[in-house]
This record gives C-alpha cells, sequence and structure tokens, in this order.
C-alpha cells in the first residue's frame, strides 16, 4: 500500500475502526494507537502528517468526548502518529456502542458484561443494586435465624445489633438502599432469589463418565440454606467415607479434605458472578469433583496469583461481607491457600484453578485408580437394582389394576432408586423398632423434624408404601405414629441380604 492509498483509508475510517479502538482502550486501562506503522512495527508513514496532528485531537473530542495526546514521530523519513488514551472514569461510547480493550483483542460490551462495566464505572457492583417489588417482609425468617447464631458464634458482630430488627440488621450490613433491598440482600436472605435472579441455586450431580450422570440435586432458598444443604448432600450423598476407630470413637475419613471442600464451595457462592443465569455446578466423578460457577477474576489477576498471598478483592461484596459477618468466609484473601495447605497435608494432588470466558472451575482429585477400584468408590446411595424391581412390582400388586401403566411404574422405580442414605437409615430402623413419632424418626438419623427435611427424606418413603401413619383418619393427631410396612420389612431384609448394612 503507498502512501497516499494508506492516508485516503485512514480519512475514510477513523470515524469506525479507530474510533472503536480508542473507544475500547479509553474504557480499560488505557493505550496508545499508532498510525502508520503495521501491526509487525514495520514504519509505512502517512502523507500530509502534520495536518492530522492538528485536526485528530478535536475530532475525537467531539465525536468521543475524550481528549488524546497525538504526537508526530519520524523514522527512516517516514512519519507516523502516535495517540496516547488515558483511562476514563466514566463510560465511553461510540454511536452507542461500548468496547472495551482486553489484552491485544477489542471487544464490544452486551448485556450483563456492559451491565458490570457501566456499574463499574459509577463505583457500584452488581450485587449492590436495589431490587424493586421485593420487601423485608417476604425474606426468610430462617435465613436470619441462621445469620445471627453464627455472627454470634464468629463474633464479628455485637450482642446489640443482633437484638435488633431484620431492618435494623440490613441497615447494619449495608443492603439497604432508601427503603429498597439490594439484590445481596435477596440473595443471601430471599427463600426463593430465583423468583428475581435467574440462576441462583447449585446444582450437584455424580457422574461415571463426563457423558454418564447417575444421580442429581438442585439446591434452592437463600444463600445461607445453599450452602449448609449443598454441603451436607456432598458429605452424605456424594462422596464415599471410608470407616476408622480409635477406641470406641467413630472417625469418617472423606476423599477430599472436608475444609478445602467447604472453602471452595463459598468461594463459588460468594464470588460468583450472579448476573451470568446460570447455577453453581458441581461434578462428582469417582476419584475428582469439580466446582464450577461464573465469576470473574480482577483485573489484572491470573489463577497463578491464588496460590500466594493475595488480598481479598470480592466480586460480590455485599454477599461477602455477609457472609464475613457470619463467620463463613474470611476477609484477608487466605481462602485459596487454606484450600492448597489442606490437600497437601492429605498428600492429595494439588487443586486445579481454571479460569476463561465461561467462568471459574476448581477441581479436586485423587490419585489414578483402576476401574475395579473406580467402581468401589461409586456413593453408596443406591438400593440395589434387584431390590428396586423387587419393591415396585410389590407397589404394583397393591394397586388397582386400572391405576397400574409403565409411567407410574417408571415413576415409583425413579423414586426408589434415588433414596438418600438417610432415609435408607429409617427404613432400618423401623423395620426393627415399634411404631414411633416422626420427629424421632427424624431424629435418629440426626434431622430435624422441619418441612425441608420432611420432604427430602420422609415423604419418599411414605409414596413408596415402605412406612404408614398408624392412624390414616387422623394425620395431624399428636397421637400419629408410624410404623414399617409389609413391603418396608422386606426391603429392609433384602438391603440385609445384599450386605448394604455395611455401608450405611
Amino acid at each position: 500500500m503507498n502512501q497516499e492509498d494508506q492516508n485516503t483509508e485512514w480519512k475514510e475510517s477513523w470515524r469506525d475502526e479507530y474510533l472503536k479502538w480508542i473507544c475500547g482502550f479509553a474504557n480499560a486501562q488505557g493505550g496508545r494507537i499508532y498510525i502508520g506503522i503495521d501491526d509487525r512495527g514495520n514504519v509505512k508513514g502517512i502523507v500530509d502528517a502534520k495536518r492530522q496532528l492538528e485536526e485528530l485531537p478535536n475530532k475525537i473530542k467531539d465525536i468521543l468526548g475524550i481528549l488524546v495526546d497525538v504526537n508526530l514521530h519520524k523514522k527512516d523519513g517516514l512519519d507516523h502518529l502516535e495517540i496516547i488514551i488515558e483511562p476514563y472514569p466514566f463510560p465511553v461510547n461510540y454511536k452507542g456502542q461500548y468496547h472495551y480493550r482486553t489484552g491485544s483483542t477489542k471487544q464490544e460490551l452486551k448485556g450483563s458484561a456492559l451491565d458490570r462495566f457501566l456499574l463499574g464505572k459509577q463505583g457500584r457492583r452488581w450485587d449492590g443494586v436495589p431490587l424493586p417489588n421485593v420487601a423485608i417482609s417476604d425474606l426468610s425468617p430462617n435465613a436470619f435465624t441462621y445469620f445471627r447464631k453464627n455472627a454470634q458464634r464468629s463474633r464479628r458482630i455485637n450482642q446489640e445489633e443482633m437484638e435488633d430488627s431484620n431492618e435494623s440488621l440490613l441497615e447494619k450490613l449495608h443492603l439497604l438502599e432508601g427503603k429498597l433491598l439490594k439484590r445481596a440482600a435477596v440473595l443471601l436472605f430471599h427463600p426463593d432469589p430465583e423468583k428475581f435472579i435467574t440462576g441462583a441455586y447449585v446444582k450437584i450431580g455424580f457422574f461415571k463418565t463426563d457423558d454418564d450422570l447417575l444421580f442429581q440435586n438442585e439446591i434452592r432458598g437463600s444463600l445461607f440454606e445453599q450452602v449448609e444443604e449443598s454441603m451436607d448432600l456432598l458429605l452424605t450423598k456424594y462422596l464415599h467415607a471410608t470407616v476408622s476407630y480409635q477406641g470406641l470413637q467413630r472417625i469418617e475419613s472423606y476423599p477430599y479434605p472436608e475444609t478445602a471442600l467447604r472453602e471452595a464451595l463459598l468461594n463459588a457462592v460468594a464470588h460468583k458472578d450472579y448476573a451470568c443465569g446460570n447455577p453453581i455446578q458441581i461434578r462428582v466423578y469417582p476419584d475428582k469433583i469439580s466446582f464450577w460457577n461464573g465469576g470473574q477474576l480482577p483485573d489484572d489477576w491470573t489463577v497463578e496469583d491464588l496460590a500466594k498471598q493475595h488480598p481479598s478483592k470480592p466480586y460480590t461484596p455485599d454477599i461477602a461481607s455477609a457472609f464475613f459477618r457470619s463467620g463463613l468466609i474470611e476477609a484477608w484473601g487466605r481462602g485459596t491457600i487454606k484450600i492448597f495447605k489442606e490437600c497437601q497435608a492429605r498428600k492429595l494432588p494439588k487443586p486445579v484453578f481454571k479460569y476463561d470466558l465461561s467462568g471459574f472451575y476448581l477441581d479436586f482429585s485423587i490419585r489414578k485408580v483402576d476401574n475395579k477400584q473406580r467402581e468401589s468408590r461409586l456413593p453408596n446411595m443406591r438400593l440395589e437394582a434387584s431390590i428396586v424391581g423387587n419393591l415396585v412390582d410389590m407397589i404394583a400388586r397393591r394397586l388397582d389394576p386400572k391405576d397400574v401403566s409403565d409411567t407410574v411404574l417408571e415413576s415409583y422405580r425413579i423414586l426408589a432408586d434415588n433414596l438418600e442414605i438417610k432415609s435408607l437409615h429409617m427404613i432400618r430402623t423401623l423395620s426393627q423398632s415399634p411404631p414411633q413419632r416422626r420427629s424421632d424418626i427424624m431424629a435418629s438419623v440426626g434431622l430435624t423434624n422441619q418441612t425441608l427435611n420432611v420432604k427430602r427424606y420422609f415423604e419418599p418413603l411414605l409414596l413408596l408404601q415402605i412406612i404408614a401413619p398408624t392412624m390414616k383418619d387422623k394425620p395431624s393427631s399428636r397421637h400419629q405414629r408410624f410404623m414399617a410396612t409389609d413391603i418396608g420389612v422386606e426391603v429392609a431384609k433384602q438391603m440385609e441380604k445384599n450386605d448394604l448394612r455395611r455401608n450405611l
């Protein structure tokens, strides 16, 4: 390309591609653009450089509203221009488009990325934006109780604040803007935050291989409830603990350090980009476990920074602050270092942090195992297939023939196939004891009698006719008791026969 052609191209294109790049630099960390130099650094020169030196700053100011420095340089007798762009504290747009320079590329900001960018230029974060049409009275009393109990234990909130009203507590946590709740408040304390924020839940799945999903759970509710229930599911359903004894004390050892898993879960929940619309995903395999969330690393950080001392820069600071006040997390950026140290102490492979445009990954693994060992590490969660088949057959014989269909039987099969380990404990307990109150049955496996636990562990046994009430006509009677049916007794016998008792 000769000098005249290049000058003509610049005159025609500076309103477009060059201005997009200038916009991108101004919205990011600033930078320099050279005119008359090719991509390899070779000076090609431009004609009429002095006139462009005078005109460019004014044209850029008129179109973009920003000031730039333009310098004229000469090399080997050829003129070229240098445009110096400083980062701007306010968002800069070109024809209504917002561009952002990252690395050696430029991208147009759209959707949630644009939302984050505009809020950042205002000194705000996504979780600090107020949310209309939700009131303090809509929030979960259980979530406030959980917060107060943990905050009292951590001593990161004084007793006077603990005894304040929920509204006063939210004000102390900076979760109100005027009379409106911030998004963080809804996520932390609402019983169904997904009603307002898509994807605000946790999904856990057990995979035999990448394309062979055996079972899964979705954990919803306030973020505090999501953390506790997700951790409980990981330890009781998805990970197989080995049992040893010290004297009479029973010791359960999981393949991964519980502290490291909890830290990984808390990081995923507290630092997630909730604008992404996707749930946190935890994929459990026989020999590894992977946490994913749509999170963002701070600018200029790499995953290598997480393995060394670093400051705390939470992506959602209001959520992280509430988690800190409740004692769930630290505020010194030590969480990832703790994960490394816990795995090192257990002589496990170093956890792997990965980050790409889709989000943030944290992978734990154990030593390579052969196929036989792999099968033995599948969680002891499900009834043997033969027991499930016999159970469905027994239920079918009790049903009215007109109600029996393949669809109905398959529903029973799925329900039986996904009974949780604590439900299996209940079957064994009731098959060997007289009728008991529901609260006593729940307590026998370490559960409270709250609705969430009843629906998850107790009601499936009623639906499968494994247990039954003694007073069917008075379901709410305070004298109500529950007993194992003949189906339940038979299932317990088959469990014993298949040596499931040892694994429970």
